[in-house]
């Protein structure tokens, strides 16, 4: 335009500047230009680029390094946190309802077999665990308290294990909280105490469980120092001068959740069938998964 006008022609409107230009001039052959200059300038980018890039081929390793250290990007470590979780369990909206009401929804296998398996996982937390060792090794006194702070332990063991089977799991795991608190007040009549104290004790035993759950499912998460202080508070009740005790619950916590994660979720939840490590560990290479249960059609 600027040409145009020191050539004298006047220019009132754009369209004079179109009637102008020559008819050779087409605007076809301006865009084949203009993509023309644009190729050009991508090719001589692409070889200053080599260039430069063959020039710092020649350079000091250590000047090489300054001059691209401003486009370094440090990838973080991948940890189990960052690893993808199990998707949701997909339901309905009927089912969402009445489960947002308080009611259970239709479920994957029948809600009695999982009250059943409940029932059995919760015995296996009682009836497998050596208490004596317990007390024992982690110097407990051999009372009600006791005996509950190494049950619960247990049963968040297997509630964390049940939660990763979605909405039967989670079923799952209410009748197994609900056949501990059955089996405490059973125990508690059986040994005479009167029912006020009795009750006062089933309240403070309910807040130190989910006082534990929390703490626990933070520790799991975390390194063992989290893990360690969890274990002090609530099964130790910060009472534990020895970290050698410490580091024996701690390691018994991790290769318990691992051996769990290691058996089949369907034989859970039709079985409630759980084995547990020793709490001394004779033979390491022994954590070998076991063989896999049998069952009736009625999951008995």
């Amino acid at each position: 335009m600027a040409a145009l006008v020191r050539l004298g022609i006047r220019i009132n409107s754009p369209i004079a500047v179109c009637c102008a230009l020559p008819q050779s001039f087409s605007t076809q052959t301006l865009y084949t230009k203009a993509c023309y200059t644009a190729k050009q300038k991508t090719c001589t980018s692409k070889a200053e680029s080599r260039d430069l890039f063959i020039g710092l081929a020649h350079r000091s390793p250590a000047t090489a390094t300054q001059i691209w250290r401003p486009l370094h990007i440090t990838h973080p470590n991948q940890t189990t946190k960052d690893k993808l979780q199990p998707t949701e369990e997909e339901v309905s909206t009927f089912t969402k309802i009445i489960e947002a009401m308080g009611f259970t929804g239709p479920l994957k296998y029948n809600k009695w077999k999982i009250k059943i398996a409940a029932l059995r996982m919760y015995t296996c937390c009682v009836e497998r665990i050596d208490y004596d060792e317990f007390f024992e090794k982690c110097s407990l006194p051999d009372t009600l308290n006791s005996w509950f702070l190494v049950t619960q332990l247990h049963v968040w063991m297997c509630l964390v294990r049940m939660k990763q089977e979605g909405r039967a799991g989670k079923y799952m795991c209410r009748y197994i909280v609900h056949s501990m608190w059955e089996d405490v007040q059973q125990r508690g009549k059986v040994m005479g105490i009167d029912s006020l104290s009795l009750k006062n004790s089933m309240r403070t035993m309910t807040e130190i469980f989910y006082a534990a759950i929390f703490g626990y499912d933070e520790g799991i998460m975390s390194d063992d120092r989290v893990l360690a202080a969890a274990i002090w508070r609530n099964l130790f009740n910060k009472q534990c001068d020895d970290p050698r005790k410490l580091e024996l619950i701690v390691e018994y916590v991790r290769k318990q959740v691992q051996f769990l994660d290691t058996l089949d979720g369907e034989d859970l939840l039709l079985t409630g069938e759980v084995k547990w490590r020793p709490l001394v560990e004779k033979d390491p290479q022994s954590m070998l998964k076991p063989s896999t249960p049998t069952y009736n059609d009625e999951g008995l």
